[in-house]
């Protein structure tokens, strides 16, 4: 397995509306996408572009109390870094790989919010970071007017 390029850092958050003023507001981000929901993960999502242009940050808020995010915004009730995503040319072959290294995968390969394939890996197998394997975007992040 030969590490990606960080696609972005996952920021849980209570109240993405409120997340997104911050990152506006306090930290000057102005391109930020609209946020839209990902019914089938629970989860109301947006992208924060860096200034650099490449990686981004992910703010993701809990559709209801279903969702996956609810046990971590009950753990951590201000949000946090969710998870890091790295990008890899081919998701089979990155699946395949930690596997056979052991790694125990998260439930299985699906669309992420890039509209590409991703997994996550078990934090306890990857130094205590929930990490997201997603197979690169054929296009560039999406950018915010």
């Amino acid at each position: 397995m030969k590490l990606g390029r960080l696609n972005h850092v996952g920021v849980a958050t209570p109240d993405i509306e409120a997340a997104i003023a911050f990152w506006r507001d306090t930290m000057g981000a102005t391109a930020i996408t609209e946020p839209f929901d990902m019914p089938a993960q629970g989860v109301r999502v947006c992208f924060v572009d860096t200034p650099s242009g490449g990686t981004q940050i992910e703010l993701i808020a809990p559709l209801d109390e279903s969702s996956p995010l609810t046990g971590f915004l009950e753990r951590n009730p201000l949000g946090g870094q969710h998870h890091v995503a790295f990008e890899v040319p081919s998701i089979e072959t990155a699946r395949a790989e930690f596997e056979a290294a052991g790694k125990r995968i998260l439930g299985p390969t699906r669309i992420g919010a890039h509209g590409t394939p991703v997994f996550f890996v078990h934090p306890k197998d990857m130094n205590g970071m929930l990490t997201e394997i997603m197979e690169t975007p054929d296009h560039p992040p999406s950018r915010s007017p």
